[in-house]
C-alpha cells in the first residue's frame, strides 16, 4: 500500500511541474503580446487618426516652415544665406496638424548640413526631423602666395575671394585688414583660406628696442628717447625705461613710438 502512494505522490508532483511550466510559458507568451501591442498602438497612434480622419499633413507647408525657420535663424550671419531643405520620408502618414511648432535639436544649428525638428501638438500628436543645408555665401581671405612661419603679412601676398562659408575651416578671416600686417603663426599654402589661428599681430615695439617717447598736449610737443621693456602689439599698454632712469607706461604704435601721457 505504501508503494502505491509513493508511486501516487510521484505523478501528482510530476503533474504538477508540467502544469506550473505550462501556464508560467503561456503568461509570458500573453504578457509580450500585450506590451507588443500597447508599443505598436503607441507609435502608430498618429497614423492611425491620419488614416481614420482621412487628413494627412501636406509636406509642401513642413517644408515651407524648415525654410522659413532657417532663413530667420540664420539672420546676421557675414554673406547672402540660401536654404535647401531635404524631402520628407515618403513612408510618413502624418495627421494634418493646424498648427505645429518648428526648433533646432541639439547639436544641430543654421550652418551647413543640418536638422530641424517639427512638432505637433493637437490634435495629433507627432513630430518628425527633416534635413536641410544651409549655404552662406560671402567674402573671405585667401593666400595668393605660400605663407612661410614668421612672414609678415602684405597686401600682395593675399586676396578676396567670395565662395560657401559653411564648407570653410572655422575662424576663416573674412576681410583684409585682419590679415594684413600680420604675422604668419602656422604656414598657409598658395590658393588656401586663412584661418585667424594662423596669424598673430605683429608688436609694434618689442623688448629691449629704443623707442620714441612721445608727449603732446595743447600747444606743445615733446619727445625723448628710452627703451621697451616688453613687447606690445598696436594700441597695448607698454612700459620704458626714458634715458633718466625713469619708467614711465604709454601706447604702442606702429614705428617703435610710444605715446605717453604725462
Amino acid at each position: 500500500m505504501a508503494l502505491y502512494s509513493v508511486i501516487a505522490k510521484t505523478k501528482m508532483s510530476s503533474l504538477t511541474n508540467a502544469l506550473t511550466n505550462y501556464l508560467t510559458k503561456e503568461l509570458t507568451k500573453t504578457t509580450v503580446a500585450k506590451l507588443a501591442c500597447l508599443l505598436f498602438g503607441l507609435i502608430c497612434a498618429p497614423f492611425s487618426f491620419a488614416a481614420a480622419t482621412g487628413a494627412r499633413q501636406d509636406d509642401a507647408a513642413l517644408r515651407q516652415a524648415v525654410e522659413q525657420f532657417l532663413i530667420e535663424q540664420s539672420k546676421g550671419l557675414p554673406g547672402e544665406v540660401s536654404v535647401a531643405v531635404g524631402p520628407i520620408d515618403p513612408r510618413l502618414y502624418l495627421a494634418a496638424c493646424p498648427g505645429f511648432e518648428t526648433f533646432l535639436p541639439p547639436g544641430n544649428k543654421a550652418w551647413g548640413k543640418t536638422a530641424v525638428g517639427v512638432r505637433c501638438n493637437g490634435p495629433a500628436h507627432w513630430s518628425v526631423y527633416v534635413s536641410a543645408v544651409v549655404h552662406v555665401n560671402g567674402d573671405y581671405v585667401a593666400a595668393v602666395t605660400p605663407l612661410a612661419q614668421g612672414q609678415q603679412v602684405a597686401a600682395s601676398d593675399v586676396a578676396i575671394v567670395h565662395g560657401d562659408l559653411t564648407v570653410l575651416p572655422p575662424s576663416v578671416v573674412t576681410n583684409l585688414g585682419q590679415a594684413v600686417g600680420m604675422t604668419v603663426a602656422r604656414s598657409v599654402p598658395a590658393g588656401m583660406p586663412v584661418r585667424q589661428d594662423a596669424l598673430k599681430s605683429h608688436p609694434a615695439v618689442a623688448s629691449g628696442q629704443v623707442v620714441r617717447l612721445v608727449s603732446s598736449g595743447d600747444g606743445f610737443s615733446v619727445s625723448a628717447e628710452g627703451r621697451a621693456l616688453s613687447n606690445a602689439s598696436e594700441g597695448q599698454v607698454v612700459q620704458a625705461r626714458a634715458a633718466n632712469g625713469q619708467v614711465v607706461s604709454g601706447i604702442a604704435r606702429l614705428g617703435g613710438t610710444v605715446e605717453v601721457n604725462y
